[in-house]
């Protein structure tokens, strides 16, 4: 099992330059950074779009672009993977963020994962246009699309929601066919069929969402004629227990990953030397 870990990289906790340097001299394997594009202050949304949940807290509307922090983290490092935890594709063009993407795996020498979900947020949708209730068909045809562009020389693209007409678009992902597409949240039918269809990964927050959807992703795969063993399964949140640890690797779980202290360098730091340890005792699991 490999071990990672995550953070919103804001101004107000370590630099993400400095914890990317960090976390590749402690082992880790992966370092994740999610998106907020920006937070409507109307907050019409429940944090999660769960009722009666908390109050958001703040570190989601000071969140750095993803794509350049990771393009700095690459220039700093050399081995340990670089990921986005989650990118919200439903509300980007996919033809910029395609070349984002492209462009952080070809300077990073392929070190790229493009985690993936359809948010949660209607208001922070609706400002780039999105409508909430189509966001799933189109991160669908966003990724479909980026593909496309990552792996034809004269790319097009035709949808019911995003066309691209052939066009020539560069660079092209170091990794190919391109980097590995790995969707989170819970895995209803209707988002199994999406992992079965273009994902690589899959990828739940633990505590929330669980691995007990892999059973539909398993049938999505079938469906389609796929080898389930085609999609590796990872876990965002993972319980600080060897024990846990070792029963998920046991669930088939790959990729473990802890979420580290929204706080100043210090908590981050204590962190790091606390999940650490990890990396040896699951090595093998």
């Amino acid at each position: 099992m490999d071990i990672g870990v995550t953070i919103f990289p804001t101004d107000q906790t370590i630099n993400p330059v400095e914890l990317a340097k960090e976390t590749e001299a402690h082992g880790f394997e992966s370092l994740w950074f999610p998106e907020h594009s920006h937070i409507p202050t109307s907050r019409a949304t429940p944090w999660g779009g769960r009722e009666g949940a908390p109050p958001l807290p703040e570190f989601y509307w000071r969140t750095h672009d993803p794509f350049v922090t990771l393009g700095a983290c690459a220039s700093v490092t050399n081995t340990i993977k670089l990921g986005t935890g989650i990118c919200l594709v439903a509300q980007r063009d996919p033809i910029h963020t395609a070349k984002e993407v492209a462009s952080v795996d070809s300077l990073s020498d392929g070190r790229m994962l493009f985690g993936i979900g359809y948010g949660w947020n209607k208001e922070e949708m609706a400002q780039h246009g999105t409508a909430y209730g189509e966001r799933r068909e189109l991160l669908r045809e966003n990724i479909l699309a980026m593909k496309a562009l990552w792996t034809q020389d004269e790319a097009s693209f035709v949808g019911d929601k995003v066309q691209i007409e052939p066009s020539w678009a560069w660079p092209k992902p170091t990794q190919k066919p391109g980097p590995p597409v790995i969707l989170g949240g819970a895995a209803g039918p209707k988002t199994a069929a999406h992992i079965a269809e273009f994902c690589d990964g899959w990828m739940p927050i633990g505590g929330r969402h669980g691995i007990d959807g892999w059973a539909n992703v398993v049938k999505a795969c079938e469906d389609i004629g796929r080898n389930p063993a085609e999609i590796e399964l990872g876990m965002f949140g993972v319980p600080d227990s060897e024990e846990k640890l070792t029963a998920l690797a046991e669930q088939g779980l790959k990729r473990a990953v802890f979420i580290l202290s929204q706080g100043p360098r210090d908590d981050v730091m204590a962190d790091l030397e606390r999940f650490a340890p990890f990396i040896d005792a699951m090595r093998d699991a």
